[in-house]
């Protein structure tokens, strides 16, 4: 995907949720105006790539507990210069969760989300702004912790509540993949 492709799929992004409402815009702004956007020296905010990984009945998703921020997250992170971001959450899906099997739902993006990242040690608090795709894996594949990760683990919709602490856009890809069960019922 280049970066014109993901300019496109984010100028026709459309989402019913009042919190996603105005990112679309941003991301388009920062594409347009800084080369270096899929770089993390980009202080003020660069791109970074998830995966929201379903289990098939799309009642479980798989969290990691990220070790520097202390939170339950999807798999994701730096593009690190590459501007195919799907191949970064594709990378970053295989690295943070040892899944090597796996279909994406759609290529479409799924979610997006703008988040501050708090200063830590010489790096100055920044953007991340996250592009998330969609994709299936067996829930009874094996998951292995990496580096990055305290724990990796699938988890009930129901429970993802109480593992996240209402994270908000935690909570609206919950919702999102809610309505995605309903509509194949």
């Amino acid at each position: 995907m280049s970066r014109k492709e993901l300019i496109s799929l984010l100028s026709h992004y459309e989402t019913l949720h009042s919190s996603e409402v105005h990112y679309a815009p941003r991301f388009v702004s920062l594409l347009q105006n800084f080369l270096g956007c899929f770089r993390r020296d980009l202080v003020s905010g660069h791109i970074t790539g998830s995966a929201w990984v379903v289990s098939p009945s799309l009642d479980q998703v798989v969290l990691l507990h990220h070790k520097k921020l202390n939170r339950w997250l999807q798999p994701g992170g730096h593009a690190d210069g590459e501007e195919d971001i799907l191949k970064v959450a594709t990378k970053e899906l295989e690295e943070e969760t040892g899944l090597s099997t796996y279909k994406w739902i759609t290529k479409d993006i799924f979610d997006i989300d703008i988040h501050l990242i708090p200063e830590r040690g010489n790096e100055p608090a920044h953007f991340h702004y996250d592009i998330r795709f969609i994709a299936m894996a067996d829930a009874l594949a094996p998951l292995i912790i990496n580096h990055e990760s305290r724990d990796v683990r699938w988890v009930p919709l129901s429970s993802v509540t109480e593992e996240t602490g209402f994270e908000e856009s935690i909570l609206r890809m919950v919702k999102k993949t809610l309505k995605l069960k309903a509509s194949l019922i």
